[in-house]
């Protein structure tokens, strides 16, 4: 981006660094960070000496605030998301506050409204009913 050129989030104006970034929603960080204590566990005959507190923390952390925590559905969340060609943050921003509403997905993601996507509103509520769906069998 150039020096004049202000960053906004709402119009996907993030910068080409941000937007070529590969972002991970909380549930997929959780299952990375239980699979790395798991195998902290089985090198140690004391788990505790391996792992650090912010360790311990950042897992607490994304442990609580992920909307799916079977594998299974973490996966197909992403799969979901990704048929939408949505940029990697809001795909993460949609898949880790899972709004209910149209009106709540473009609040917390207002460039998925932007003029020029092939975001209208039905495609929008699509989305969403079908990660609801993935939320209700987990």
């Amino acid at each position: 981006m150039s020096g004049e050129e202000e960053e906004n989030a709402a119009e996907l104006k993030i910068g080409e660094e941000f937007l070529k970034a590969k972002c991970l929603m909380n549930c997929e960080v959780a299952l990375i960070l239980e699979h790395k204590y798991e195998q902290l566990q089985q090198m140690s005959d004391d788990p505790m000496n391996q792992v650090s507190q912010v360790f311990e923390k950042s897992l607490q952390y994304v442990k609580r605030f992920s909307r799916y925590k079977n594998p299974d559905a973490v996966r197909q969340v992403r799969e979901i998301l990704s048929r939408y060609r949505l940029a990697e943050f809001e795909l993460c921003v949609l898949g880790n506050l899972c709004p209910e509403t149209v009106e709540e997905a473009i609040a917390m993601v207002p460039s998925i409204k932007t003029k020029g996507r092939a975001h209208d509103d039905d495609a929008i509520e699509r989305m969403l009913n079908d990660l609801s769906l993935i939320k209700k069998f987990e």
